[in-house]
Formats: structure tokens, C-alpha cells, sequence
């Protein structure tokens, strides 16, 4: 299937591991024109001269998305280095996740900054770029349990329902400007956030991932190219009737739809 992708611009915050990394070379098998960034300078040199030997065409630099400085300094460079934006997947941030009352307003704040204020932020940039391009695509990163948020899921699951009420409401605000906006609900899916905590534990990713399996109906965690995989789809013109919706990537394990 030819997804018409080629010549695209594709931004992807978070763009150096797991998922985010995993869709930015998607993209550019698919040939599309990639812009990355995330904090770690090093991480995107690295993930940008990767892209760029497997023969694709990458762009990146280290911005920090809970920062509107650097959002725009990102968002300018893409378009001065590739002159246009057609897709932006907003991806970055963390898996922040404790007790309520051990949460602190620090941790709120950091937390709504990065997830929620970096999407509205870089997406707030991007849409006039896809507007003059006569239509794009957002994608919203978010998790299946945001929907369905269980005890000591926060502040994750609150910044991550919010993404949810901001993909509905923008989708039906740019419709008209066919800019489609979805997100991707993501669940356990294998990425550097687990590695480090494998670290931590002292245990083997095998006996990690075989314990944490164990509620999800596949039986397994996700690969981080299955999750670009949806990604590169939604913004394809295979699914360009596809808007304001969520797909779960989750393995089965939400209880909801």
C-alpha cells in the first residue's frame, strides 16, 4: 500500500527511544522528511546521523518540550530547515506515577508542562504551517488507562486524560482545514523508560517483561515498531477519513473502548 508519504514533513517530539525513535524512522522509510528533538543533545546527534545513514533525510536538535522557548526554537528550525510541516506527533514525556497525597505541586506542574502544555504549544505552532500546506495530521501520544485511571496512577493518567479532551475538541475546530487530529493510547509498550527500570530492580528484561505481561490479554508488551505503525498509518492518506478518535495500543488489557 502506498501510504503517500513521501516528501511529508514529520515532526516527532521525544524523537531519540522507544516510541518516538521508532516512528521517526518509520516515517522515513516512508519518505518522509523527519524533525526530531529531545532533551539529550547527544541522543538526537545520534538518532539523526541513524536516520540518515539507513537513507533517510532527518533534522533534530535538543529542545526541551515543557519549555516554550524551546518549542519555538524548535518549530522555527524545522520550517527554516525543511520549509514546511505536514505532520507533528506529540510524544514526549514521562511516566510520572505516585500516591496522591505524596504528590507534590512541583511534580503537577512538571508533569501538565510537559505533557499537556507541550502539546498545546508545539501544536499551536505547527497548525498554521499545515494550514498554508492545505491540510495535516496531529497525532497525541497518550494511555489507554487515562480512560479508566486506577489508585496511584497519578498525575500520568490526569495529563494524559487531558490530551484525550484536547485531541476531540482540535479535531473538530480544524476539520475544516483537513488537519486531522487522533491519538494513539498506548499501554505497556517495551521502550528506554522500562530498561531504566530494569536497571534499577537488578533484574533480567526477560523475567521483568514475563511478570509485567502477565495482565495483558496478548500475554506480551508491545514493540515500539508496532506502535510507529499505527502512528505512520494515522497520518497517511489511507486514514484520511479518520478523525478525533483514539486507537488503543495496549494489548487488550484496557476495560474500556
Amino acid at each position: 500500500m502506498d501510504l503517500k508519504l513521501k516528501g511529508k514533513i514529520a515532526v516527532i517530539t521525544g524523537g531519540t527511544e522507544g516510541i518516538g525513535k521508532a516512528s521517526a524512522f518509520e516515517f522515513a522509510r516512508e519518505g518522509a522528511k523527519v524533525a526530531i528533538c529531545a532533551r539529550n543533545a547527544e541522543g538526537v546527534e545520534k538518532t539523526v546521523a541513524e536516520i540518515r545513514a539507513a537513507g533517510g533525510d532527518a533534522f533534530g536538535m535538543a529542545a526541551d518540550m515543557s519549555k516554550m522557548d524551546d518549542i519555538q526554537r524548535f518549530i522555527d528550525a524545522v520550517v527554516k530547515q525543511f520549509g514546511a510541516i505536514d505532520i507533528l506527533v506529540n510524544n514526549a514525556g514521562t511516566s510520572a506515577r505516585g500516591a496522591f497525597l505524596d504528590i507534590t505541586d512541583d511534580t503537577w506542574h512538571s508533569d501538565i508542562e510537559l505533557k499537556v502544555f507541550g502539546a498545546i504549544r508545539c501544536t499551536r505552532l505547527a497548525i498554521p504551517h499545515m494550514k498554508k500546506r492545505g491540510g495535516g495530521r496531529v497525532i497525541n501520544i497518550t494511555i489507554s488507562s487515562a480512560k479508566q485511571p486506577g489508585a496511584g496512577s497519578m498525575p500520568t493518567t490526569i495529563s494524559r486524560a487531558a490530551g484525550l479532551a484536547l485531541t476531540k475538541a482540535m479535531s473538530k475546530e480544524f476539520a475544516a482545514d483537513n488537519i486531522l487530529v487522533n491519538t494513539v493510547c498506548i499501554g505497556k509498550i517495551k521502550s528506554g523508560q522500562h530498561e531504566r527500570r530494569i536497571a534499577k530492580l537488578g533484574i533480567s528484561a526477560d523475567e521483568y517483561y514475563a511478570k509485567e505481561a502477565k495482565p495483558i490479554p496478548l500475554g506480551r508488551f508491545g514493540e515500539a515498531a508496532e506502535a510507529a505503525n499505527v502512528i505512520v498509518f494515522l497520518c497517511s492518506a489511507a486514514a484520511s477519513y479518520v478523525t478525533g478518535t483514539s486507537v488503543h495500543l495496549d494489548g487488550g488489557i484496557s476495560g474500556v473502548l
